[in-house]
């Protein structure tokens, strides 16, 4: 191309990019704006410009005019609430996202593998055991990745008999491990105190924010990076796995290797986040498909804008669940009454193939 062509090409390539720059940061800018407006938002309600001008004081190290209360509120109350949403709920987004990917299926979430019900299990029995927070955090985690490493070793054993979808046999596992563990917390809440142990199993079922804390964000955000850095660095060979084993493998994909690592990455953020949320379901069901929508089934697109989104949705529930009612609303009732109700309009509008 001589230069004066490549010179009138390139306004053009210019104008492209930065069109492209400027829609990509306006989820970014509407993300900041929720997180504003859900740090001023509550039952102490703190005008946006005071909390926007705390913010901008403690980032830069300069005091503030804002009054002491509205300070704690603010920084000690809400932010490690909304922080944790952004945390949790993209985590949820990235997960669910790579397991429709890998199972090719759209109607998997991150609880397929029973990383929910494992979670539930372990922190169910730190209840039952009157145990500290912490240690009950610590085995919702642990029951979270046990579960999964069940039903990878069933997985493996029924295919060394002869089974031949790899895919097929790790849902049918994961069913089968789910139901086990369901029928243990059924069992733990017979057996737990129905005064003050029942309740507190049954409010943790719901899942909640409400008891995050910077320790709890601070333990789970190195496990959350660790599990979200693999997805990230193969984002595209899970493109290539969304075609099939063979098809994979033809491509020069190990699916042997790299399915097991994926699943493992995206079970270790989803086992981080309901340790310290408890379960909190939809969110790794409906926001990969809205992402997808949005940005198209190409992974590479597809998990920036879930992890996006999921921050924001969930967000914006933990919003709505403090602000909705005179009474705090678990956060499992609000994503299933939002979550539901799209996902059957999404079915019922979408064109054929959307999935």
């Amino acid at each position: 191309m001589s230069e004066a062509a490549s010179t009138a090409v390139a306004p053009g390539g210019t104008r492209r990019r930065l069109a492209g720059l400027s829609l990509a940061t306006l989820p970014v800018l509407a993300l900041l704006l929720l997180v504003v407006v859900s740090l001023g938002t509550g039952r102490y309600p703190v005008p946006l410009a005071d909390v926007f001008s705390l913010l901008l004081a403690k980032a830069l190290g300069l005091s503030t005019a804002v009054d002491a209360t509205a300070q704690t509120v603010v920084l000690q109350v809400r932010l490690p609430r909304v922080l944790g949403a952004l945390v949790v709920g993209a985590g949820l987004a990235a997960a669910g996202a790579t397991y429709q990917g890998l199972f090719r299926n759209p109607l998997v979430s991150p609880d397929i593998l029973g990383v929910s019900a494992g979670a539930s299990l372990g922190a169910v029995l730190g209840i039952v055991l009157t145990l500290p927070a912490a240690a009950i955090q610590g085995l919702a985690f642990a029951g979270g990745l046990a579960a999964v490493s069940a039903v990878y070793a069933v997985g493996i054993a029924v295919r060394r008999r002869g089974a031949s979808d790899p895919v097929l046999t790790l849902v049918l596992a994961g069913v089968a491990v789910g139901a086990l563990l369901g029928a243990g917390i059924a069992l733990l809440k017979v057996m737990a105190d129905p005064y003050n142990q029942l309740p507190a199993i049954t409010f943790w079922l719901l899942g909640s924010l409400a008891s995050v804390n910077p320790g709890d964000l601070g333990a789970i955000l190195p496990a959350m990076l660790i599990g979200l850095v693999p997805l990230v660095l193969l984002r595209w060979r899970v493109n290539l796995m969304s075609l099939g084993d063979e098809e994979a493998r033809a491509l020069g994909v190990e699916t042997r290797v790299i399915r097991p690592v994926l699943v493992a990455a995206a079970t270790l953020v989803t086992a981080a986040a309901v340790s310290v949320t408890g379960v909190i379901g939809w969110v790794g069901l409906i926001v990969p498909h809205v992402a997808r929508l949005l940005v198209g089934p190409d992974f590479r697109r597809l998990l920036p804008a879930s992890l996006l989104l999921g921050a924001g949705y969930l967000t914006a529930v933990d919003l709505l669940a403090r602000t909705v009612a005179t009474i705090e609303v678990p956060l499992g009732i609000l994503t299933a009454l939002v979550g539901a109700p799209f996902f059957l309009w999404l079915l019922a509008t979408a064109k054929r193939g959307w999935a």
